[in-house]
């Protein structure tokens, strides 16, 4: 008997416990992965010659971190994985793959996305600047190579990620100069409601702002970045932000960490052709999915952070739920007990995840006072003022209009770092909500491959 075959993209948390889902119910799962080892960028694994502990890597997450681990490790000769493996395309039916500068696609009978998530960012004068990084970039340095983007580091942005890997880099011995944050304590006392969906988590949350502060490290909130400051040949030399009561500071650093909550990674599922809906609490579009996972495309499923920013501990019930939905569209036997308590979890997920957008806003007012000399696309040198441009003299209010008259979006990251916030600049210098600008639609390949890349026989 042919058994059926199930592609996963992605070795993060939704991807590990949905193939041990998988595995559990005698399928042998074929897992793609873009990174060396499993883990995905929450739970990434540190290089197999390092030896610092997981209290030291993950802190209050160690144990999560941990058992994942050892799953996977379990699963290893229960399932095909392919590290180093981009998937840089889906058509007609097959997942297009990378590997050693080789191309090569497959056929898939059912397919589970747990792409994960990247930062979502906001432009700020001199983001451009060498010593500019993403917090998640920063947060890979810490991890993967041990060491800080700088000297002396200012994390600035909003979001659980901001208050994260500022304490990461304080653990791990850094300077830290300071923490600033775009959100309001009045913005998270509104949250409370949602955010007491998950009380010890919550708790943990103000104890991580809590021991950053006994480090000696202020905490700024209610702040607006107006520019990070320095020269193009020496890089970053410092901050320059307002207070809410508008006195403008500034603070000295060679490095800055910039970041507003996360971002899903929805290119493959826009390229498999799955149904996106405008969710107004963050401002983004997202693939439309049912409670348990299924796509408006049959046999393809959508787990984790790549269509829902829930959380790690969140994404491992979705993609159990996920390989459920699969198994029993399969026409296995599933427990419905099963499946309603992990639905249960997951709603009490959700409405802590509401919390957060709500706590930790996406600061689209501030697209207004960004200056035109700013770059809103740094792969493409496109700044904020020609973009403006582009909607007032060509009437181009749509993304993908604009995107083809000023190049925003075209370059490396296909949007990824840009498109988001591009679409609220678009918004506000057309007069309209950010919803009707649309949404860039992706483009084949995902990911740039290199001019050396050639691809395998058939």
């Amino acid at each position: 008997m042919v058994q059926t075959r199930v592609v996963i993209v992605g070795a993060g948390p939704a991807g590990v416990r949905c193939a041990e889902t998988l595995v559990k119910a005698g399928l042998r799962p074929l897992v793609i992965d873009e990174g060396q080892r499993d883990g995905g960028q929450v739970y990434r694994r540190q290089p197999e010659n390092f030896t610092r502990s997981y209290k030291t890597l993950y802190g209050t997450e160690a144990g999560r971190a941990e058992s994942l681990h050892r799953t996977f490790d379990a699963l290893r000769g229960k399932i095909d994985y392919r590290p180093e493996t981009l998937a840089w395309n889906i058509s007609e039916g097959r997942l297009h793959l990378s590997v050693n500068n080789r191309t090569s696609s497959l056929a898939y009978d059912r397919l589970i996305l747990c792409t994960g998530a990247t930062d979502r960012l906001m432009p700020v004068k001199g983001w451009h600047l060498a010593g500019a990084y993403s917090l998640g970039a920063a947060q890979i340095a810490l991890k993967s190579q041990a060491c800080s983007i700088g000297r002396k580091v200012v994390f600035m942005g909003t979001g659980p990620l901001l208050y994260l890997v500022a304490s990461q880099y304080i653990k791990a011995g850094a300077q830290v100069a300071a923490v600033l944050d775009t959100a309001s304590t009045l913005d998270q006392l509104k949250a409370l409601p949602n955010l007491m969906a998950r009380p010890m988590l919550l708790k943990k949350g103000i104890a991580l702002v809590n021991a950053i502060k006994r480090a000696g490290v202020p905490v700024l909130k209610h702040i607006e970045p107006v520019e990070i400051l320095g020269q193009a040949q020496a890089g970053v030399r410092g901050v320059r932000y307002r207070q809410h009561n508008g006195e403008a500071l500034e603070l000295d650093c060679d490095a800055v960490a910039v970041g507003y909550h996360l971002r899903a990674e929805t290119q493959l599922a826009d390229l498999a052709r799955c149904e996106f809906v405008f969710e107004p609490a963050s401002r983004q579009w997202l693939p439309k999915i049912d409670v348990d996972g299924r796509s408006s495309v049959a046999g393809v499923y959508l787990a984790g952070d790549g269509v829902r920013i829930l959380g790690a501990d969140a994404a491992e019930i979705a993609g159990r739920l996920a390989a459920l939905a699969l198994l029993k569209d399969l026409g296995r036997d599933i427990e419905p007990g099963q499946l309603n308590a992990l639905r249960k979890q997951q709603e009490r997920m959700d409405r802590f995840r509401r919390g957060l957008a709500r706590a930790f806003p996406w600061p689209a007012q501030q697209t207004a006072c960004i200056p035109d000399d700013a770059f809103v696309c740094r792969c493409e040198s496109v700044s904020v003022g020609e973009l403006r441009r582009v909607v007032s003299e060509t009437g181009a209010a749509e993304s993908n209009r604009a995107k083809a008259f000023s190049r925003v979006g075209m370059g490396r990251c296909q949007g990824r770092y840009c498109g988001h916030a591009g679409a609220e600049i678009i918004a506000d210098a057309a007069g309209i909500g950010v919803s009707d600008v649309g949404r860039l639609r992706a483009q084949a390949p995902v990911k740039p491959l290199s001019i050396k890349t050639t691809e395998d026989e058939a």
